[in-house]
């Protein structure tokens, strides 16, 4: 009841706020606008639209199976969790914790399995790291990978120090040998995955125009869900300004408000965060926090996708917290020996400088977000999405004499 109470009144709260403040709420929901449709939209469209494919074909079911020992030896937990994972890691936030959720009922996992895989596999979507962040909002490429890079690292270091502290679950894993070997007959883990290749392949049915047409059409509905929220959070952070910004100027966090409510805008505000000494670590550092973070807004979209099944949104938030703190934590650690790798790999011109350029930064700093300053991610997007399926596509050749030999799940 108490609950009810407090979220009607935040809601009237916050539609008496958009009527005395109309002009700001516009301004927000306009900024949010113009960030959505020309780099969130351009950047991820084609990358979801070929996971939905890749997904349909069974290759996310294939490498779940090649991370199934993983899964059980690091992480202790089952096998089928790797899916989970995949999912999450590939598709973004909230397909991870829509896949726990349906583990959760099946039973396949415990309550705090649950709990620990649904902060494994909440992650953001790995092309808004490795194109929007880095070609879009940084100009530089390599720093989404960078980026990428610290926040995945940090994941699976936190995931590890959880599993430390969770050893009394340890006996309810069924142990790698027995489960593959119930399962698969003792076969090798190529035989597996190709067998999972073929099992996901056979589950969905669907013919190449069907899979095609609907991985349009649900691409889509993400990215208006995404689009959704982006301008929701947007209005609530600059309606929040008020009271938030006073305490953030002088803290010297001005990004942290938009970080707060929506992971996208506030990896954009963390890009443009005028650093004092203009350093690039600093916003790269906290770029890394916001996407760990994720912001409330994807926070919320796990809870609703756990809905219905005994897992916590407290225990998610201290963990979303702490992946946040280590992220940041990697980002700092590993600039210096990254940065000297790339100085040897692809050279000192290409490899990220501490500084940003004081002209770069001033031509994305404005209150609502020009079009003419937001570059053309197509390009980035598209070569990216290219290498990724010339990677499933070998992946699949791989496996192809294996499938070939009869022996399906």
């Amino acid at each position: 009841m108490a609950k009810t109470v407090l979220l009607a009144f935040l809601s009237i709260l916050l539609v008496v706020s958009i009527i005395l403040r109309p002009d700001p709420a516009f301004q927000a929901s306009l900024q949010g606008l113009t960030v959505w449709w020309n780099i969130i939209f351009p950047g991820l469209l084609p990358f979801l639209v070929l996971f939905e494919i890749i997904a349909a074909f069974g290759i996310t079911h294939a490498i779940a199976s090649l991370l199934q020992p993983m899964m059980s030896k690091l992480f202790k937990l089952p096998g089928e969790a790797a899916l989970a994972a995949v999912l999450g890691w590939l598709g973004g936030y909230p397909a991870g914790a829509e896949a726990a959720a349906t583990l959760r009922k099946q039973s396949i996992v415990t309550k705090k399995q649950g709990q620990r895989l649904l902060a494994l596999a909440h992650m953001p979507n790995p092309l808004f790291m490795l194109v929007v962040i880095g070609a879009g909002f940084l100009h530089k490429p390599i720093m989404g990978i960078i980026i990428a890079g610290s926040v995945w690292l940090s994941a699976l270091w936190l995931m590890l120090l959880t599993r430390l502290l969770s050893r009394h679950d340890e006996e309810q894993v069924p142990s790698e040998s027995s489960e593959v070997k119930d399962s698969h007959g003792g076969q090798g883990i190529l035989q597996r995955s190709a067998d999972a290749l073929q099992l996901g392949r056979e589950q969905d049915g669907r013919s190449f125009g069907k899979v095609l047409g609907d991985a349009v059409s649900v691409s889509v509905q993400k990215l208006m869900m995404i689009g959704g929220f982006m301008i929701f959070a947007a209005v609530i952070a600059k309606l929040s300004d008020p009271l938030l910004a006073p305490l953030l100027s002088k803290a010297g966090v001005s990004f942290f408000t938009q970080a707060l409510f929506e992971g996208h805008l506030g990896a954009y505000a963390a890009a443009v965060w005028e650093v004092p000494g203009k350093s690039m670590l600093i916003n790269a550092a906290a770029i890394a926090a916001v996407l760990a973070w994720s912001g409330l807004s994807g926070i919320l979209q796990a809870g609703y996708a756990i809905s219905g099944t005994d897992l916590k949104l407290m225990p998610f938030i201290a963990l979303r917290i702490m992946h946040a703190l280590h992220a940041f934590a990697f980002m700092l650690l590993l600039w210096k020996p990254v940065n000297s790798l790339l100085r040897i790999v692809i050279g000192p011109g290409a490899a990220p400088t501490a500084a940003i350029p004081i002209d770069s930064r001033e031509s994305l700093i404005a209150t609502v977000i020009q079009v003419a300053d937001l570059p053309a991610l197509w390009p980035y997007s598209l070569t990216a999405c290219m290498l990724l399926a010339l990677v499933f596509l070998l992946l699949t050749t791989l496996l192809l004499p294996y499938r070939k030999s009869g022996k399906f799940i």
